[in-house]
């Protein structure tokens, strides 16, 4: 690993955007955040969509003033909170991410701000690159920043044994690259929150 030991780890959120039956995307997320785990620079873990369970978009106030009505919001709202970064794992729907993480997204607008955010992504021959696209835009307009590297994965179900992903050194190698990448920027924009930088 490039990064440098830190003595105050960063808090680096796994987000499953999948919630349907038989997804795989868990399997890839249980992957990442056990390689995350190994890197000295982040206390990781991970948020399931289909665990979190966040109903349609409910809030009655503007988002800006953070005043919740709903205790889902206000969980969902601590998590984002204290996350330093994130990495969203998606599959590709449709040439686009899956609803459930637009909604995710939606509930939510100050605790995102000057956050970096990576992507993984999976799927066929496509390897769900066209949701990354897509997913970059609205990280953006979150004022996160979205990272440059991602993991991409195609024909993900042949590396699936058992319900477990099996990664290949290409997807390591892209996940280190993920993980130096969010290290670098999510220390910078830690302090740039705090107003020490």
């Amino acid at each position: 690993m490039t990064a440098r030991p830190s003595v105050s780890p960063m808090t680096l959120t796994t987000v499953v955007a999948s919630t349907r039956p038989g997804r795989i995307g868990r399997s890839v997320a249980d992957w990442f955040t056990l390689r995350a785990a190994e890197y000295d620079q982040f206390e990781s873990h991970t948020v399931d969509l289909y665990e979190l369970a966040l109903p349609f978009f409910d809030e009655p106030h503007p988002l800006a003033l953070r005043q919740y009505a709903k205790s889902h919001t206000r969980e969902w709202s601590r998590i984002v909170d204290v996350s330093d970064a994130f990495v969203f794992v998606t599959p590709e729907y449709n040439g686009s991410f899956p609803a459930p993480l637009k909604n995710a997204w939606d509930y939510l607008v100050v605790e995102w701000q000057h956050k970096p955010g990576a992507l993984v992504s999976y799927g066929g021959v496509s390897a769900g690159t066209r949701a990354v696209q897509m997913a970059k835009q609205v990280v953006a307009n979150l004022r996160m920043l979205p990272i440059g590297p991602t993991v991409s994965i195609p024909f993900v179900g042949e590396l699936v044994e058992d319900g477990d992903f099996r990664a290949g050194k290409i997807h390591e190698a892209a996940a280190e690259q993920v993980l130096d990448e969010l290290a670098r920027i999510a220390r910078v924009m830690r302090q740039l929150r705090s107003g020490t930088y």
